[in-house]
This record gives C-alpha cells, structure tokens and sequence, in this order.
C-alpha cells in the first residue's frame, strides 16, 4: 500500500472492525484457526479423487469466480494493475467470472472511460463481472444517522458501476460500533435504503460476515429477515469467522496479521444460518495440507451445506494465505474446489 492517503485508510477501517465491526480480508489470517474434520477422508480414495479432478467447472453444481483480493499483494505493490485482472483470471486459471474490489480502482466509480475499458476487456477475454466488494464507504450501521445516510449514497456510484459492468451485485459491511441489537437496527436500515435503490438498476445488496458482529451468523441472518426484500442478501465467507481479537502491537499489516482470534463463531453453523439469504459464496483458504485440502476449513462438508441450501451460483475464490504464492495459492483452491465440487455433484 504505496498510497499514504490509501494505508491510512485502510488502517482506519481496520481499527473500527476490530472494535465491532468487520474486518478487511487481509487481516483475517490469525483468525482461521479451526481445523478439518478431514469428513470422509475423499483424499485416500484414489479412484474417486481422480475421476473428480478429470471433471471440469462445467459439471459442477455450482459456478466458478475468482475474487480480486486474492492478489491484493500484487496489486497493492503494482505488479497487477485491475484492468489486467479479468484477463488474468482467464488466461492463467481458465476462469471466466471476476468479483471486484473496489480498493484497486476507488477513484473510477463514475469514470465512465475506465469502466468502458474494463468492460471491454471482459468481453474480449469471455469474462464475466460477477460483483464488486466494497470497502471504505463509511459504516452501514454508524449511530450518526447523518454519517449513516452518507455512508448509504456513496454506495449508489458503486451501484451504477456495477449495473454498466454487468455484475449482479455489490459487496457491502454491516459494520457499526454500539450494542448489537442498536447497530442491527441501524444497518437494516442502510440496507433497506440501498437496496431499494439497487433495485432500480437490477442490483443485489450483499452482506458479508466479515468480522465483528456481522461474522454471527444468526445476528447477520437476523437482520436480513428484518430487511426482507429480494435484492438483499448475504455473501457467506468459509472463513470470515472472528467476533473478536487481539489488538495488534503496531497499525500495521504484520501487526494485525499477528493478532490472534479470541472469539470464533463456528463456521459451518454460520454458513448454514446465511445459505437461505445468499446471493453468493467466497471460498476462503490460507493454507493446504499434502493432499490439496484446506487446512483451516473442511471443503467436503462445506460445500454440502452449500448444496444443501439449494444455491447453484458463483463460488468465489479468495485465497489469503502466505506460505504459498498467490497465484499457486488460488490454483489449489481451484483444484480443490472442482475436486470436491465433482464429487458432490
């Protein structure tokens, strides 16, 4: 994060998670702290893995995405620019379906040449948009009723950016400081005033657990029952679990990085309460063991229960982990995915 003005952002936005709110994905390393129950054990059979990963996307009961946060660190430090990620996405994985970040082009919200650019390389790739996160906006659950509403209209650029490049969606937080039952007043209704304007323009409003109070399922769900309108649902995250943390020794990455969960929701729960709401999926991974399983995150019963609840969509590939390059990193989780996916299927 070469920008001044960007890391001081970013550091803010991580600081108010911590204190009951969200957290940004790049912090939520320490958090993934449960392990796999290995379900099954569909690693040792040989016959069976290999069928699977002969099997392609196509057969899937679900549809595959790769989210731009998996390169944060190539992107932060300029070795990928974001309007070569839709064509990385296809040449280097074969994926055809991005989800944006909108941290990498903050300022083309309303930049019509640029998006006509992106698009353009989408369509010459075969690319489609999927959605595109949103961070830094200001807090959908802040106690300020004027920050709050200000914090709901600088979401309507991203809501017509998305409509012109053809995502279904965009991201937001259900982030806010104040007793739980206060904040989920407050950000059902944020949500009711966006996605009503969403609406007009054929956009879902999306909610990610992602930290804080939003990372209980049943408080997240909770508040998309109190919204209840079509457009407005959730995006479950495998890994954004962590209620509560550590403080960090410094306000930087490595500092929150080294911080440690001190208060985890149970993931398989949380995926199962947000799965009747959702309008899309994040597969997180940090780390694989011999076999390509993820480490923190049993993909086999995950994935069931996403299949259980019906959902057909985009999975979306969110690798975050450090032992492996980011590219290697989401070529696992690939290969992890359609494997395990195959096998459901």
């Amino acid at each position: 994060m070469n920008n001044p003005k960007q890391r001081r952002e970013f550091l803010r936005q991580m600081a108010l998670y911590t204190m009951g709110a969200g957290l940004l994905p790049s912090v939520l390393a320490a958090c993934n702290n449960g392990s796999s129950t290995k379900e099954g054990k569909d690693s040792t059979n040989t016959n069976a893995g290999q069928a699977a990963a002969d099997k392609t996307a196509k057969d899937l009961f679900f549809k595959i995405s790769l989210a731009e946060w998996s390169f944060h660190e190539a992107l932060f430090g300029g070795k990928l620019s974001h309007l070569d990620f839709p064509a990385k996405a296809k040449n280097d994985f074969g994926i055809e379906a991005v989800e944006y970040v909108n941290q990498f082009f903050k300022d083309k919200a309303t930049d019509k040449a640029y998006l006509a650019d992106l698009k353009k390389r989408c369509a010459d790739n075969g690319v489609r948009s999927v959605l595109i996160m949103i961070d830094g906006e200001g807090e959908m659950g802040d106690m300020d009723v004027k920050k709050r509403t200000k914090a709901v209209e600088n979401h309507y650029k991203w809501v017509e950016a998305a409509e012109y490049l053809g995502c279904h969606a965009i991201r937001v937080n259900a982030a806010g400081e104040g007793k739980p039952d206060d904040v989920a007043k407050a950000v059902a209704e944020s949500l009711t005033k966006l996605s009503t304007f969403a609406n007009t323009h054929n956009i879902n409003v999306i909610v990610e657990n992602h930290g804080g109070t939003s990372s209980n399922g049943k408080w997240l769900a909770a508040v998309m029952k109190q919204v209840n309108m079509p457009n407005c649902g959730t995006l479950p995250d495998f890994g954004n679990f962590c209620i509560n943390r550590t403080k960090p020794v410094d306000n930087t990455p490595q500092g929150w990085a080294a911080t440690k969960c001190l208060e985890e929701y149970d993931r398989y729960q949380g995926v199962t309460e947000l799965m009747p709401f959702a309008k899309g999926v994040s597969a997180k991974t940090h780390d694989f063991d011999a076999e390509g399983n993820c480490v923190e995150t049993d993909y086999r019963k995950m994935l069931k229960i996403v299949k259980e609840a019906g959902y057909t969509g985009h999975i979306g590939i969110e690798y975050e982990g450090a032992k492996l390059s980011e590219d290697e990193g989401v070529r696992k989780t690939l290969e992890l995915l359609k494997r395990v996916g195959a096998e459901l299927s």
